[in-house]
């Protein structure tokens, strides 16, 4: 596994952008200067990222989400493993 966080990431295991891998090691993600814990989807390309727009669902029961864009910095939580 190498030390570099891909372009897109996504926590939903039905998307193509989906690393369970590297989300098992932990993901953080700086949005604007201010640490979001509640990032469902990211592009550092596009510049954007995805939150859950409250408690609302859609037809397939996944939590909507609504698409902030800003300056995207992700990084890993934890050292790699050796």
């Amino acid at each position: 596994m190498n030390d570099v966080l891909p372009d897109r990431l996504s926590v939903n295991p039905k998307s193509r952008f989906h690393d369970a891998d590297l989300l098992t090691r932990g993901v953080g993600i700086r949005f604007n200067g201010v640490e979001r814990t509640d990032v469902e989807e990211y592009c550092v390309s596009e510049g954007w990222i995805r939150v859950q727009a409250g408690r609302a669902r859609d037809r397939h029961g996944d939590p909507m989400t609504i698409k902030l864009k800003g300056d995207v910095i992700p990084y890993f939580l934890t050292a790699p493993p050796a």
